[in-house]
């Protein structure tokens, strides 16, 4: 493998919070797969803030080999703000993320990520087989959840994937939205391809997996779609609920009105609720223009690409710069 004074072509992103007994077996695997494909690589190990031995383990490694760059945030941010870091850092033009709790094996799923994305593919997504976890009816439903709302054929969203750069250079992601690396891509036209790949146990340590996760994730769905959908054009969304419900009250008062004059009888509550609907209706109406004018602003300052995620400085990150 050439060494760090050659520019590597393949950058392999690796998150790592408390792994302290996968970091070597994962250098080995990942030196196997860069082989695999004959072309110079590094491979970028990002500590998540562990609590364990990781971060001295990472550090060991990177002494010994010169294709290994490393950086480390001061406490755990989760796995999107750790994809950020390494982002930042990689210098090939294409790069893989691979966890670092080896149930991808590095020396299989490079080679295989690599490949498609030589073959003009601008995202790879791998598609776990032989999966045996609790897990996998809630991941079920979530991917199931993004094909209908994204329009992507997609069956496992959260996995390892692969990219070129300008890909990476195109999107931004915020806190917890690494679910949502393709589905921002796509959104973004660029070309998309799933791959089946192998499962394998985990090899050390235990899973960050909580239940907290399957909340916020359905709540992140909802934020993302309408990112996707409405970000640039809210009056979309505001507009349209303004108008029907606008529509809605002004209808149901002229019945009103027309039942009154034919019967003499009203009705007090179907009143209130006209207008509850028109007020509420000449709301939205009022949200919809406000939004387009802070969206006109923005794009005048030049920040319709998104800004967000945390600073460096903020994160605590500390980078390590190859040995000499």
């Amino acid at each position: 493998m050439s060494p760090m004074s050659d520019r590597p072509v393949i950058s392999v992103i690796i998150p790592a919070f408390n792994e302290e007994g996968n970091i070597g077996r994962v250098v080995e695997r990942i030196e196997e797969g860069l082989a695999a494909t004959g072309r110079p690589g590094e491979a970028v190990f990002v500590d998540d803030g562990s609590s364990d031995r990781t971060w001295e383990r990472i550090e060991a490694e990177r002494m010994r080999h010169l294709w290994i760059r490393a950086f480390r945030h001061r406490r755990n941010f989760g796995l999107s703000e750790a994809l950020n870091t390494g982002f930042r850092n990689i210098r090939g033009d294409y790069i893989l993320f691979l966890p670092a709790d080896l149930q991808s094996d590095p020396a299989e799923d490079i080679p295989k990520l690599f490949a498609e994305l030589e073959n003009g593919n601008d995202v790879v997504a791998g598609r776990r087989i032989a999966r045996r976890e609790g897990k996998v009816f809630v991941s079920a439903v979530y991917n199931f959840l993004c094909r209908r709302l994204f329009g992507i054929d997609a069956h496992d969203l959260n996995w390892i994937k692969g990219f070129r750069r300008e890909v990476i250079d195109a999107i931004h992601l915020r806190s917890d939205w690494h679910r949502y690396v393709v589905v921002l891509a796509a959104g973004k036209g660029f070309r998309f391809k799933e791959i089946r790949t192998n499962y394998h146990p985990r090899h050390s340590g235990r899973s960050k997996f909580g239940r907290r996760r399957i909340l916020r994730g359905l709540l992140d769905l909802l934020v993302v779609k309408f990112e996707m959908s409405f970000r640039d054009k809210p009056m979309l969304l505001f507009g349209s609920w303004g108008i029907g419900l606008t529509g809605g009250g002004v209808l149901l008062g002229v019945i009103l009105v027309g039942q009154k004059i034919l019967t003499g009888v009203g009705s007090r509550p179907l009143l209130f609720l006209t207008m509850l609907l028109v007020m509420v209706g000449i709301q939205l109406l009022g949200l919809g223009f406000l939004a387009e004018q802070i969206t006109s602003l923005r794009e005048d300052r030049g920040d319709s690409a998104g800004g967000g995620g945390l600073s460096p400085a903020d994160r605590g990150e500390v980078g390590q710069r190859e040995a000499e």
